[in-house]
C-alpha cells in the first residue's frame, strides 16, 4: 500500500482486513511466511485504524508458539483494540527437536533474532501497512529475556521494549548500547523467574537479577542518579519510573502475582508507549 494517499490507504486496508481477524499469508491462512521463520498477526478493527498502523510485536515463552499467542483473548484484544497489530512471531526448535525458544545470552544459537524481527517487520509493512516506526517489542518469560539482549544489542531495532517476566542472564552484558524505552513487568511472587534470578541445570546456567538488569539499563540511558525519578502505587501495582533523556526511559512495574502476564497489561503498555511516542 505503499504509495497510496492516507484516505485511499484507509479503504484498502477496510476491503483487505474486514473485522479485524487474524490476517491470512496466502496457502497458510494462519501463518506468515519470511526468511528463517513465520510470524501471526491479528489487526484492529479498520475503523480506528492510523495509517501506518502500530505494532506490538510480543515474543512467547519457552515452549510456547505464537499461535498459542493468539489464544490470549484479553492479550489479542487488549492490543487491538488501542489500534495496534499484534504480531506474534514463531521462535525455533532448540537443537532442531525441542520445545520452542529464543536464540539468547547463553542460548544464542541458530538464526539472528534480530535479522528475522526486522524480516517480520518488513513483510507485515509490505502486507498490512503497519508501521515500521512505532514499534513495541514485547515478551513474555523466555520472550523476555530475547526482548532485553535485542534492546542491549540494538536499541534502534525498535521504537520502545516490553519484557514481562525476564531479564538478563548471569554473567549479564557488560555494557548495552542505548538509549532505550523500557517498560520492566514482573510479578512480585513470581518463583519461575524470582526477581532475585535463581539457579539451572544444576548451575550450569542462571537467571539474572531484575535489579541489576535495571542498572545496566540505567548506565546505557546515561541516568545520572539510581534513585528513580517517581515512585508510585496504581491500581495495585507498584511503579517506579527513570527519565533520564529523549528517548531514554525506563519505567518498571511489580504487581502482585506470580509468573504470568497480568490482566490489563495491553493498556499499560498502550498507555506508556503513547505517553511518549518515540519514532526512530
Amino acid at each position: 500500500m505503499r504509495g497510496l494517499k492516507p484516505g485511499a490507504a484507509v479503504a484498502a486496508l477496510i476491503a483487505f482486513w474486514g473485522s479485524g481477524a487474524a490476517a491470512a499469508c496466502g496457502a497458510a491462512p494462519e501463518a506468515c511466511e519470511v526468511q528463517d521463520g513465520r510470524y501471526h498477526i491479528v489487526l484492529p478493527e479498520a475503523s480506528a485504524v492510523p495509517v501506518p498502523v502500530p505494532v506490538v510485536m510480543f515474543l512467547h515463552g519457552y515452549g510456547g508458539s505464537g499461535a498459542q499467542v493468539l489464544k490470549n483473548k484479553s492479550l489479542v484484544e487488549g492490543v487491538t483494540q488501542r489500534g495496534y497489530a499484534l504480531i506474534a512471531p514463531e521462535g525455533r526448535k532448540r537443537g532442531g527437536t525441542g520445545p520452542q525458544s529464543w536464540g539468547f545470552g547463553p542460548f544464542d544459537d541458530g538464526r539472528d533474532e534480530g535479522a528475522f524481527f526486522a524480516a517480520v517487520l518488513a513483510d507485515a509493512s509490505a502486507r498490512f501497512g503497519t508501521s515500521g516506526a512505532q514499534t513495541v517489542l514485547a515478551g513474555f518469560s523466555a520472550g523476555a529475556f530475547m526482548v532485553h539482549y535485542l534492546a542491549c544489542r540494538d536499541p534502534e531495532a525498535f521504537a520502545a521494549y516490553a519484557p514481562v517476566s525476564g531479564a538478563f542472564w548471569r554473567p549479564q552484558p557488560e555494557a548495552c548500547a542505548g538509549p532505550v524505552r523500557l517498560l520492566q513487568v514482573h510479578g512480585w511472587r513470581d518463583e519461575v523467574v524470582p526477581l532475585e534470578g535463581r539457579p539451572l541445570g544444576g548451575g550450569r546456567w542462571e537467571q539474572g537479577d531484575v535489579f541489576a538488569g535495571l542498572e545496566l539499563w540505567r548506565q546505557a540511558n546515561g541516568c545520572t542518579s539510581h534513585a528513580p525519578d517517581r515512585a508510585w502505587r496504581e491500581d495495585g501495582q507498584l511503579r517506579r519510573r527513570w527519565d533520564c533523556g529523549p528517548g531514554a526511559e525506563i519505567e518498571m512495574v511489580l504487581f502482585d502475582g506470580g509468573h504470568a502476564l497480568p490482566g490489563g497489561w495491553a493498556g499499560w503498555v498502550a498507555d506508556w508507549f503513547e505517553d511518549e511516542p518515540a519514532v526512530r
